[in-house]
């Protein structure tokens, strides 16, 4: 790794210390505070969940490829103004701004190639779409989409545990509602509040 690429990682995570630590106290306005001001709200957005949280090398090691991702990403020849992160180590979140170059399937077939690889190098699923992360207790507990009625029930988690919604697809969306209670998610019609019944 050259010497540039390294001190950039670097001062990308002392920068974006909050993005690597614990949950801790987390909010959505936190999260915004994350994400990229000068791309457009449009902007399309992709949310690749690990099954596990990554460890501290492992996060450097996959910063830095996304970092190498995002500033060489292409479409029909033009590059794409494009910000790839892993947030909280175990998030993976790119975001391009279609209003500076449009992504065209091709485009969409590189990054996904980008994530499998590392999906196979770490060792941990990216894209499984049936396992949800609800912030309980300040901590990412993930469960599978068919035990949430038993963990809700069980009292595991409320209407009020906070979801992160990984099915948004724009950064206007991100901002105000990837961290988001239960009952205000696209899940909450498919499941009964025992406090209710």
């Amino acid at each position: 790794m050259n010497s540039n690429l390294l001190m950039k990682i670097s001062d990308m995570l002392e920068a974006d210390t909050f993005e690597n630590s614990t949950f801790a106290i987390m909010t959505q306005e936190q999260i915004v505070h994350l994400l990229p001001n000068d791309f457009s709200d449009d902007s399309k957005v992709w949310i690749y969940q690990s099954s596990r949280r990554l460890t501290d090398t492992q996060q450097i090691e996959v910063a830095e490829q996304l970092f190498q991702f995002s500033t060489q990403w292409l479409s029909h020849g033009e590059p794409v103004k494009a910000w790839a992160k892993l947030l909280f180590g175990q998030f993976i979140v790119v975001i391009a701004d279609m209003s500076v170059t449009q992504v065209g399937g091709c485009s969409t077939d590189s990054m996904q190639r980008v994530i499998k690889s590392l999906e196979r190098q770490y060792e941990t699923k990216l894209f499984d779409r049936l396992a949800l992360t609800f912030l309980v207790k300040n901590e990412p507990q993930m469960l599978p989409l068919n035990q949430v009625q038993y963990a809700l029930d069980k009292g595991f988690i409320q209407m009020d545990t906070a979801l992160f919604d990984n099915s948004i697809s724009d950064l206007r969306t991100l901002k105000t509602r990837w961290l988001t209670p239960l009952r205000a998610s696209w899940l909450a019609a498919r499941l009964k509040d025992p406090v209710q019944a």
